[in-house]
């Protein structure tokens, strides 16, 4: 899965985005779902340690785009 988030980060990038389509990413709703799945799972303290490096994984492209985000929102001064 954590290949599948790479590769829509990837393909986003490699299409050129402006900068508000940046702001506006998402990812796909089946990502979206993984992560939520992953973090409950956290909460309750049942990750295996492949599921914990996912959600690492997870959280460290999540960190990538919130800081390409913010570059963003300073280019288009919103």
């Amino acid at each position: 899965m954590i290949n599948q988030l790479l590769n829509d980060i990837l393909d986003f990038l490699a299409s050129s985005p402006s900068a508000e389509a940046i702001v506006n990413y998402h990812p796909s709703e089946n990502l979206q779902n993984r992560l939520s799945e992953l973090l409950n799972k956290n909460r309750l303290g049942g990750l295996s340690n492949d599921e914990k490096s996912e959600l690492d994984e997870f959280l460290r492209m999540n960190r990538f785009m919130n800081r390409l985000k913010i570059k963003a929102r300073q280019r288009i001064g919103a």
